[in-house]
């Protein structure tokens, strides 16, 4: 998750939070005429927005696998979120070198990265056979301690210590592109068949409650998902940025 400050194209004391937003705001209110919003968008946006759309294709071909059984769909879907980091790590380097970003863009990175580190490999854990009723409690709250996640960094980036030029010297929690690794785990089981359909999913199931096959069944990996989904909103782990 690459960090998107507003730019300040004048001399003096920077602008005040409040004051970037009010600028921001009479940005897009006071240009008129068709197409307006793209108008106003930066180099930086477009390139935060291919985020979103790699996240999006993701999964599109996670559910064209599940419709289809073809498995060159599921190695499109695994392969896109990738893409997506690429692009998130780009838009914050555009962004300074033409040294113009906005409150949109900072808005623009944060739904970017729901879709390509939140929803698409959630999707994917889905895919390849994490279906169980417990599963998907999981998989959905993994997505909404994203959502919490980003959400909070927006509100508080403000607040974290920064280094001399400017950045923030750790992360509150893991950033949710920390989620690639578990993509990376979903792709190693792909390419080894411990997939739903094949040899199944690795330590298999327990039973919470009821019978097995019911709703109290739980994959045992599912347990690794819900801990990161925790490690993403906790506010006493700190992670160093590189």
């Amino acid at each position: 998750m690459s960090q998107r400050k507003p730019s300040t194209k004048f001399n003096g004391p920077p602008p005040s939070s409040a004051e970037q937003k009010a600028e921001a705001l009479h940005q897009y209110q006071d240009t008129d005429g068709h197409f307006s919003l793209v108008r106003n968008f930066r180099l930086a946006d477009l390139v935060t927005i291919m985020n979103g759309v790699c996240g999006s294709f993701s999964v599109f071909s996670s559910a064209h696998y599940l419709i289809t059984g073809d498995i060159d769909y599921l190695w499109s879907a695994l392969a896109l979120p990738l893409a997506g980091l690429m692009f998130d790590f780009f838009d914050g380097k555009v962004a300074r070198w033409r040294k113009s970003s906005s409150m949109l863009g900072q808005e623009l990175d944060s739904l970017a990265d729901l879709i390509s580190f939140g929803v698409a490999p959630s999707l994917l854990a889905f895919a390849v056979g994490l279906r169980t009723y417990l599963d998907t409690v999981v998989l959905t709250g993994f997505i909404c301690c994203g959502l919490a996640r980003l959400a909070r960094f927006n509100a508080t980036v403000a607040l974290v210590p920064k280094d001399a030029a400017g950045k923030a010297k750790y992360f509150e929690g893991l950033p949710i592109p920390s989620s690639l690794a578990l993509v990376s785990v979903l792709a190693y089981w792909t390419k080894n068949g411990w997939i739903e359909g094949k040899e199944g999913i690795p330590l298999g199931t327990i039973t919470l409650w009821g019978d097995a096959g019911g709703r109290g069944e739980l994959h045992v990996v599912s347990i690794v998902g819900a801990l990161w989904a925790a490690a993403m909103v906790s506010k006493t782990l700190r992670v160093p940025k590189p």
